[in-house]
This record gives structure tokens, sequence and C-alpha cells, in this order.
């Protein structure tokens, strides 16, 4: 079993609450909102849903907050991605096989296997490790997605055995890394570190992390479930940031829109040990067509714009800065400072409440929603949130970011 929890998590998350993936982005709730929050009542969940809906300008509008119309309306254009007169999959095959071979070579490896979530893919990524390294450790940060959101799915599903390396808001360090006191045979690397604030290492930090690890004879895995908006700030193709692990996995809806699933991309003889994982666990799905044709749809789409996201992010992130500073804010926090992608946090010396209500009282009042996530308690007299920038937030300039800053902290 691992360490107790360090206090912290992701914005809408009390220290110490674990969820599965199957809550949060997937029940179609606000980005960093979490089935079950303690930090808001019911009431605001809803009006804050409302707010984001009836908003005419947000910085993000994810599709999976729309309308079942308006999901279905994604595959209007799904003939320019895929014949849709060829036959439909069964139990894989098909399009599903077209998806992973493309997959698969985006990311310079030998093969992938398509899941229906991201957690089965890690499960059957890491079991399958475990009987090659012969060790059932997997070395990981306290913050990483196994260890805060999947209800100790490692150890108590695949009898795996979860290290924290680090519980600091940042991505392990090579040196924690090689003088690690436990043995362990796979290192799990999330990038970025949604929960520290969408954080990535520099590239040499990166490859010196994967070098530490290569000298203990331990294989690397990357959680990239947002490795796609990774590029920008590594300077990097895909295929080179994923060339320094074994197996990566990357996610097909919270970068690509996607109606949901995931991808393991590694060498072939693991994938198709993965596959056999995959169909134990009950991912052996008859027919996956609708999810994987909106995968091949994002890729066409929204996988070339990602990097203008990143870029306006940024600017985003400035403007917000300037922006709490001109209101006479006596302390905020964008984290990172300069966003490593298109997400990032923004911290403020109020209660969590009164910037909650806040936010959705703007939405409300004004139809423009600046912050669309639940705020949460990032200490005493702290309140946290995240912040997307997707297609609609590219109309946005530094001054109407600043405009809506004035009219949210007139609402605090």
């Amino acid at each position: 079993m691992s360490d107790t929890a360090d206090k912290g998590g992701r914005p809408g998350q009390e220290p110490g609450e674990e969820h599965s993936e199957q809550h949060g982005e997937l029940s179609g709730e606000l980005p960093g909102e979490q089935s079950g929050e303690q930090s808001g009542s019911d009431e605001r969940r809803l009006r804050r849903r409302a707010a984001h809906r009836n908003a005419e300008r947000v910085l993000s509008r994810p599709g999976f907050l729309g309308t079942m119309r308006q999901r279905l309306a994604l595959l209007d254009g799904a003939p320019e991605s895929y014949d849709l007169d060829e036959p439909s999959d069964i139990y894989g095959g098909g399009i599903v096989e077209t998806l992973e071979k493309r997959v698969a070579t985006l990311l310079g490896k030998e093969a992938a296997a398509f899941f229906p979530t991201g957690t089965m893919a890690q499960q059957a990524a890491m079991r399958c490790w475990a009987g090659r390294t012969g060790s059932p450790a997997v070395a990981l940060h306290a913050l990483s997605h196994p260890e805060v959101h999947e209800r100790n799915a490692f150890s108590a599903l695949s009898g795996l055995r979860p290290l924290r390396v680090t519980s600091e808001p940042r991505m392990p360090t090579a040196d924690e890394v090689r003088d690690f006191g436990e043995p362990f045979g796979t290192l799990m690397l999330e990038l970025p570190l949604r929960d520290a604030g969408f954080v990535l290492p520099t590239w040499e930090e990166l490859t010196e992390v994967v070098a530490a690890a290569r000298e203990r004879d331990a294989v690397v895995h990357f959680d990239g479930a947002r490795l796609w908006e990774s590029t920008a700030h590594f300077g990097r193709t895909l295929d080179e940031i994923a060339d320094l692990a074994d197996t990566v996995y990357v996610s097909l809806y919270k970068s690509l829109d996607g109606f949901g699933g995931a991808l393991l991309a590694g060498p072939q003889t693991l994938i198709d040990e993965a596959k056999a994982w995959r169909h134990r666990y009950g991912g052996q799905i008859f027919q996956q067509f609708p999810t994987v044709l909106s995968a091949l749809v994002g890729l066409d789409r929204e996988l070339p714009r990602l990097p203008e996201y990143v870029a306006h992010a940024r600017v985003v992130a400035a403007a917000l800065r300037e922006g709490f500073a001109a209101a006479g804010v006596p302390w905020a926090r964008v984290h990172p400072e300069v966003p490593h992608t298109n997400d990032f946090q923004v911290w403020l010396p109020y209660d969590h409440e009164a910037a909650a209500e806040a936010a959705i009282r703007q939405g409300e009042e004004t139809k423009t929603l600046l912050f669309a996530s639940e705020w949460a308690q990032g200490g005493p007299g702290l309140a946290v949130t995240e912040v997307s920038v997707r297609a609609a937030g590219l109309e946005w300039t530094p001054d109407d970011v600043k405009a809506a800053v004035a009219e949210f902290v007139e609402r605090l």
C-alpha cells in the first residue's frame, strides 16, 4: 500500500477525497468539478452549470458539456476522417485498428491498443510490466491520477504496490528517482501533472529522470492523458517525447474532445498482452465505432489547434495577473506563471465559497463566465481554481480578460 495522502488535490476536491474516472469530466461536469464535491452546494453546482450553458463568452466550451444532439453533431463531418461505407467494428478490427495504427505512428511506437478508459489502459500496462520486470512496485508521484482518483485500483485489482517518489507539487527529480529507498520495476510519470497545476519538467529534466530510472533497470511509462498539448513546452514532436518511454497512454477526450476512450502504445508483444488483460477487465466491448470515430475527428480537428490554445493560454495568464493587480487584489497567483499547456491554476487570497459565488454571479449577470470551474480551498483564506483555454477563448484579447477580471473582483 502507498503512503497516506498529503493534503492537496485538484480544485473542487477536498484533501484526501477519492473518486473514480467515471466522475468529474466524464459525468458532464465542468472542468475541475468532482462528483459529490464537499466545497459547494448542489444548488451552486447547478447554477454554475447553467451559467456556463447560458454564457455568451467563456474561455473554454468542452464538447462533453453539450446536449446529446450537439455531441452527435460532432460526427457530421466524420466522412472527412473515415469512410463510413466501411463495415463497423466487432470486438475490435476495422475502424478500431485504423485508430490504433494512426496513434501508434503519431507516438512512434510499434503498436497501440484502444481501451474504453485510461484507468483500464494503465492497469493493463502496469500488470504487463510487473510480470516482465518481476516487480509489482510502481514508482509515481503522490498527486498522480492513479493515487488520487482511482480508488486504489492498482493495489485493489492488480496486486501492484504504488511507491510515492515525492509529494511536492512538481515533477519528480532525477535524484529522487535515483536515490529512492525501495526497488521498483516501473516508473510512471504523468505528463503534465494535473493536480500540481498541469506542470511539466524541462526537456533536460525529463531526460535525466528517465535516465535515472534506466540506471535502476526500471521501465518507464508515461501517463500522457494530456500529452497531446505538451509539445509546445518541450519543443519536441509527439514521437520524440514518447520515445523516452517504454509505453505511453493518451486520452481521446480530454484534449481531442472525443466521446471517451484511451490508447496504450508500446512494443507489439506488450500491446498484445495488454489486449488480453483488456478482455479480462471487461474492456472487450462489442462495438466502439461511435467513440473511435469521434477520436479520429478529434485527431483531424483538435490536435492541430492545440499549440494555438497553449500560446493563447499564456496570453490569458499574463492578462489575468495584470487584471488582478489593476483591480487592487493584494495577492494573486497564476500557476505556472507561464502555463506549460493550455490549462493552469489561479490562486486568490479569498474564501473559496466567496470566489465561487462571485464567479457564478458574473456569469449570470453579464453572460461572461471567466472562471467556469469550481473553486476549492487551497489553504486558510486561499481559493484555487483551474482555467482552460480552448477555441472559445481564442477571441479573448488581453483587454477582454482584464475587463472580466474587474467585473469578477467587483462581486467578491
